[in-house]
C-alpha cells in the first residue's frame, strides 16, 4: 500500500525509546542513517540507547524526556523537536503500559491510567505532529498497539480496551489523511521478550515486578523490530508480529468467535484458581 522510505536523515520520533520494542527499532533506524529524537520518562535510559544508535550511524540523536499522559504538555514538546529538526518525517507512538488483574478487583484509576498513557497520549501526541506533517503534504505515522487490540484477554480488561481504541483511532485516521500523503501503520505484537509484564499495572496501579512465562518465551524483541521494519518496507498497512499461539488468535476469533471465547474463559477460570492458591 505504501513505498518504502528511505531513513537516510529522515527525522524519527520514537515514544517509549527507553527499552524494548522502542529501543529495538530506534537501533534499526539508526543503521539506515535516520536522525532520531528519543522520549519517554527516563533520561538516564534514553541517553544509553542514544548513544548506542549513535554508534550504528544515527546522523543525529535528540533525547527530548516526556510522559505521555501529560496530554497538556506535548504540544509544547513537538514544538521543541520542530525547532531543532524543522521537520517531522515519522512518529513512532510506541509508549504504553500494560494490566494484569481481574476486573472485580481493579480500582478504576487503574483503566483512566491505562487510557491515558495507550490512548490518549497517543491521540493528543499524533495531533500534535499532524499539521506539521499535512503543512509539507508528506509523513509517516505508526502506533504500536497489539494482539490485545483484536482479542479479549483475561487480567487485561483496561489494556484490552485501550487497545483496540488505539486500533480504531488509527484505523479511522488512516482513512482521514490518506489523501494528505500520510501513511499510518498499526503494529499488533504477540508475545515479544521486553518488560512489558514486569511493568503492567496490578489491581491498585503498581507495578506487578512479575514476569509473564509466555512473554518470557517470546520472540526475541530484536526479531520484533526486524520484521517490524520488513513491514514498513513491504508498506503494509498493519504489522502484525509474533510467533506463538497468540497470533493464531486473531484468526480464530473471525473463524471460531464461540471456540476461542471458551478457551480465554477456562484459561481466565485458571488464572483465578492459581490467584485464589495464593491468598
Amino acid at each position: 500500500m505504501y513505498e518504502a522510505m528511505d531513513y537516510e536523515e529522515r527525522v524519527v520520533w520514537i515514544t517509549g525509546a527507553s527499552s524494548g520494542i522502542g529501543e529495538a527499532l530506534a537501533l534499526r533506524m539508526a543503521e539506515r542513517g535516520a536522525r532520531l529524537v528519543l522520549s519517554a520518562r527516563n533520561q538516564a535510559e534514553l541517553e544509553r540507547v542514544a548513544s548506542a544508535c549513535d554508534h550504528k550511524g544515527a546522523t543525529g540523536t535528540f533525547v527530548l524526556t516526556l510522559d505521555i499522559a501529560d496530554h497538556a504538555a506535548l504540544k509544547g514538546k513537538a514544538d521543541q523537536v520542530l525547532e531543532h529538526f524543522g521537520h517531522i518525517d515519522f512518529l513512532l507512538n510506541n509508549a504504553g503500559v500494560s494490566q494484569r488483574s481481574f476486573c472485580i478487583d481493579t480500582a478504576f484509576t487503574v483503566y483512566e491510567q491505562m487510557f491515558n498513557i495507550n490512548v490518549l497520549g497517543q491521540i493528543a501526541l499524533t495531533q500534535a505532529v499532524l499539521p506539521a506533517m499535512v503543512n509539507r503534504g508528506e509523513g509517516h505515522i505508526a502506533v504500536t498497539a497489539s494482539v490485545a487490540g483484536k482479542v479479549g484477554a483475561p487480567q487485561r480488561t483496561g489494556y484490552c480496551a485501550a487497545k483496540h481504541a488505539v486500533m480504531g483511532f488509527f484505523d479511522a485516521l488512516r482513512t482521514e489523511v490518506a489523501s494528505d500523503g500520510i501513511r499510518v501503520t498499526t503494529i499488533t505484537p504477540g508475545f515479544i521478550r521486553t518488560n512489558v509484564a514486569v511493568n503492567a499495572l496490578n489491581s491498585a496501579g503498581e507495578p506487578t515486578g512479575k514476569e509473564d512465562p509466555h512473554i518470557a518465551d517470546g520472540m526475541d524483541v530484536g526479531e520484533c523490530a526486524q520484521a517490524i521494519m520488513e513491514g514498513f518496507a513491504s508498506g503494509l498497512p498493519e504489522i502484525a508480529v509474533g510467533s506463538g499461539f497468540e497470533m493464531d488468535l486473531v484468526k480464530s476469533r473471525q473463524e471460531d468467535p464461540i471456540g476461542t471465547f471458551q478457551l480465554l474463559a477456562s484459561l481466565a477460570a485458571q488464572l483465578r484458581e492459581a490467584q485464589q492458591s495464593l491468598s
